[in-house]
């Protein structure tokens, strides 16, 4: 059975650390008084050398992928990893502070740089992927619109207009973009309008890579939101900006960027589980603690059957998350993890964060819906769950569409 490793389990240790030193006496500014989280998720990569390890490991690749393109032997060994202080059980940890470091991380680098590593050739890569991966610059990853969000192809209106030069002209809007209003690139998806496919739902997908600043993209102020405070979201509005061929990922026109988003949503529904499981251990935190130290009739709550049974359930939410976990993270490194899994995982863990969160709620009572005891903010993240990363009725509908493959 996977479990976490003697080195994740130090990685934990020492992120929660931090955390505690770092980042919980700055939950107010970050929850109600819209303090950004960039500044803090720079600390964080650099306090665990995250910046310079993913420098290095960048430059690797690089360097193997330019002898690999000149025909020419290439036997440099791998830097070791990315440093301590990353990966899901970091998630884990900076989550219960706060959704707003591990998603702006998430975001920038594992979907923005992803994507530009993943499609980019070597030149893209070494312009707008490296500055992502070290924290220099944040990015963000635009797909979801007004009316495309569980539709994100069919719905798309955002288009790419041929302008006679080999390049585009971007027309369109973004909506509900993390680190939308921050973001100094900008991963865009956008439907292929040079009248060769009148249907604009089988129109291909083109990717591009945007910049903060170029004439007719506007970003807009973040958006004021339920739960998710201090992780800033907002829109992307392009008016007629010209991108050259030099920002089409993937090289041509002819390719289709279906296939490297559905990659994103696999990575990111098993994300939303990490994160679950970050909550789900708070909030029993936090109602262990309070439960042992709040007396009625005389005696601790703690001793009364109906709060045992709140305890217990948590407990069972909890093992049945982190086995989601682990069983996720084993199937994406093996390569086994389908999109209906993933939906699964997603469906599943976020469900069960919400309900433990507003169980956490409920077993302090008055307490619980203020502010001061931090399980309020943890239901209201929770929640953001079940929308983020397509919404839970979307994964039921992937979910049995791969058991009706079967």
């Amino acid at each position: 059975m996977y479990q976490w490793s003697d080195e994740e389990l130090a990685i934990r240790d020492a992120v929660r650390a931090f955390v505690d030193k770092e980042i919980r006496p700055l939950q107010d500014e970050l929850e109600h008084e819209g303090l950004p989280p960039y500044d803090i998720a720079r600390k964080y990569y650099a306090a665990f050398g995250l910046d310079e390890a993913g420098g290095e490991l960048f430059d690797w690749q690089i360097r193997r992928d330019e002898a690999a393109e000149a025909g020419q032997p290439f036997d440099e060994p791998q830097p070791d990893g990315v440093g301590i202080g990353g990966g899901p059980v970091a998630n884990v940890e900076l989550v219960k502070a706060g959704m707003g470091i591990p998603t702006a991380i998430g975001v920038s680098i594992g979907m923005a740089a992803g994507t530009i590593n993943g499609l980019g050739s070597i030149e893209q890569r070494k312009r707008w992927a490296r500055p992502l991966m070290t924290m220099e610059k944040i990015g963000s990853w635009a797909i979801t619109e007004p009316d495309a969000g569980s539709d994100a192809f069919g719905g798309m209106r955002t288009t790419a207009k041929p302008d006679g030069n080999g390049g585009w002209v971007l027309n369109g809007q973004k909506t509900f973009i993390t680190n939308g209003p921050y973001a100094d690139t900008i991963v865009v998806y956008a439907k292929l309008d040079d009248g060769s496919e009148p249907d604009r739902r089988k129109q291909p997908v083109l990717i591009f890579v945007l910049d903060s600043g170029m004439e007719g993209l506007t970003q807009s102020k973040p958006f004021k939101k339920m739960g998710m405070a201090s992780s800033p979201t907002g829109q992307l509005f392009f008016d007629h900006v010209a991108v050259g061929p030099e920002r089409l990922l993937a090289g041509k026109p002819g390719t289709d960027g279906r296939e490297s988003a559905r990659k994103n949503f696999i990575g990111e529904r098993v994300g939303i589980a990490t994160f679950a499981l970050g909550m789900i251990e708070e909030c029993q935190r936090i109602a262990i603690d309070y439960a042992k130290t709040r007396e009625l009739w005389g005696q601790p709550i703690s001793e009364f059957q109906l709060i045992q049974l709140k305890l217990a359930e948590m407990e069972i939410a909890r093992v049945n998350v982190q086995n989601m976990v682990f069983k996720g993270l084993h199937a994406q490194r093996t390569g086994t993890m389908d999109i209906a899994e993933a939906s699964a995982i997603k469906l599943y863990s976020s469900r069960a964060a919400t309900e433990v969160a507003m169980e956490a709620v409920q077993l302090l009572g008055g307490n619980g819906y203020m502010a001061e005891y931090r399980v309020e903010q943890l239901a209201r993240d929770a929640k953001s769950l079940m929308i983020h990363a397509g919404s839970n009725e979307v994964q039921v509908t992937h979910v049995a569409k791969g058991l009706l493959r079967r």
